[in-house]
């Protein structure tokens, strides 16, 4: 009996001396409540342009039906949906991969 209290004692001690939730970064364990808010900030405004990101997605893939049209039919350099096209293409890529950046750190936050 008491040799299980002293093995239930020194775990306790253990305990206490490692951090409970060991699957943050070690960067992040020692923030003080600004730091936390304001990485907080830092990645949901990296979720938004995820988000952003995946609806110019979208609209790009619904422009490539007028895309195809456009440079089949249009004479010459003017080919308007082209460029809006590769316009929100490129405003998809942006915007994920910046939205990406800011969400930089933990795997299974949301």
């Amino acid at each position: 009996m008491i040799a299980i209290e002293l093995v239930f004692e020194s775990t306790l001690k253990e305990r206490e001396a490692t951090m409970a939730n060991m699957s943050i970064p070690a960067m992040e364990r020692n923030l003080s409540p600004a730091q936390v808010v304001a990485l907080d900030k830092r990645r949901q405004w990296g979720l938004v342009l995820q988000v952003i990101a995946g609806q110019f997605g979208f609209f790009a893939v619904l422009l490539l039906l007028w895309t195809g049209q456009d440079l089949t039919y249009s004479p010459g350099w003017v080919h308007p949906m082209f460029y809006c096209n590769v316009l929100t293409g490129l405003m998809a890529v942006i915007f994920g991969l910046y939205g990406t950046y800011l969400r930089r750190g933990r795997l299974h936050e949301y």
